[in-house]
């Protein structure tokens, strides 16, 4: 079984995956696109958007980072991988499954899935590109408006090279409103000899479990669901299926709030002052759908706009101030329920 973090644009970067991948349970973290067009990029934008280039390609738990590409000419798209190559990262992602229209408008993400045999030339140049050993991996979506082509473009980037293939059970069309229709992971995992990882809709064991029961498949990306649940991921590898009950949340509450000090010092290094709080409130406010904590604490914030502001009501409720996080010990001691008999993870073939 593998877990993966999923990379989501203007919300899980570098800052919110280092904080995440703290609790552990996952395999490999990916990273937010570099977008190729018609140039090579530089070393710094790579380190950018993956800051765990400085430190073997790994989060400071320990999660290795795969850097994802995102463009539709094969020629730049293999020259990119190539100098990224150079840096070192845990593995190369291919983006197939962005479904925002600024992006798609120039040539990007899910637009592409109209047109397999341009996935195959783009994951063929880029596996070419590629030192050997470096895995190559590729996230798609079911298709533009419906699923019609999805098996033949997931045999297109398989044929191509990519030797891992992320299914988010949507179309572009779809966006990210419920359901996800995991019936199609199953279909697309028929088409190709490579794993496939199902992605979409999982927030709690519960789906989880579901999820592997529809698709047919061992291994799951978790995004949304991981970001307003940080121990989700490993409540899952210790078989705790069933939704933590009040004293259980409590308790991560409280180990959640070095991690929260730690988010805010990350935040203040990459992002102006003014924009700090934003990004506070921003997963706060995903939180807060598990933690009564964060409801009160998002509440509290709610209005505020300076950093300054902000920080009084983090501290008044817990949060170490600035320069006194220490998450790895909260960690050490942060509950994981006991597995029981009703939580003994069912087994699926892979």
């Amino acid at each position: 079984m593998r877990l993966l973090l999923a990379p989501m644009e203007g919300l899980l970067d570098d800052v919110l995956r280092a904080v995440l991948t703290r609790p552990g349970g996952y395999d490999h973290a990916v990273s937010e696109f570099a977008r190729v067009s018609g140039t090579l990029l530089p070393d710094r934008f790579f380190r950018r958007i993956a800051s765990e280039l400085e430190c073997d390609s790994v989060t400071p738990g320990g999660t290795p980072v795969r850097v994802q590409l995102l463009g539709s000419d094969p020629a730049y798209m293999a020259a990119n991988a190539a100098r990224l190559a150079r840096l070192g990262p845990a593995g190369v992602d291919l983006n197939f499954g962005c479904p925002a229209p600024t992006v798609n408008r120039h040539r990007g993400g899910a637009v592409l899935l109209d047109e397999p045999e341009l996935l195959f030339r783009i994951a063929r140049a880029v596996a070419g590109a590629l030192p050997c050993g470096m895995p190559l991996s590729a996230k798609m979506r079911l298709g533009v408006r419906d699923p019609g082509r999805a098996q033949e473009c997931a045999q297109a980037l398989a044929d191509g090279g990519a030797s891992l293939l992320v299914v988010h059970a949507r179309t572009k069309l779809d966006g990210y409103r419920p359901p996800a229709h995991w019936e199609w992971v199953a279909r697309v995992a028929d088409a190709v000899d490579v794993p496939v990882v199902a992605n979409g809709e999982v927030w709690t064991g519960v789906d989880w479990l579901r999820c592997r029961a529809v698709s047919g498949v061992a291994d799951v990306m978790l995004g949304r669901g991981a970001v307003a649940d940080p121990f989700l991921a490993r409540r899952i590898r210790a078989g705790q299926l069933d939704a933590p009950d009040a004293e259980a949340r409590a308790a991560e509450w409280r180990a959640l709030l070095p991690l929260l000090g730690e988010f805010r010092e990350r935040v203040q290094l990459k992002v102006e002052a003014r924009h700090a709080p934003g990004r506070i409130k921003q997963w706060l406010h995903l939180l807060a759908r598990n933690y009564t904590g964060a409801q009160r604490l998002f509440a509290e914030i709610r209005a505020l706009r300076t950093l300054s502001e902000v920080d009084e009501v983090l501290i008044r409720h817990g949060v170490p101030p600035a320069g006194a996080s220490d998450s790895r010990q909260a960690l050490t001691s942060a509950p994981v329920a006991a597995r029981t008999d009703s939580q003994t993870p069912v087994k699926f073939a892979a």
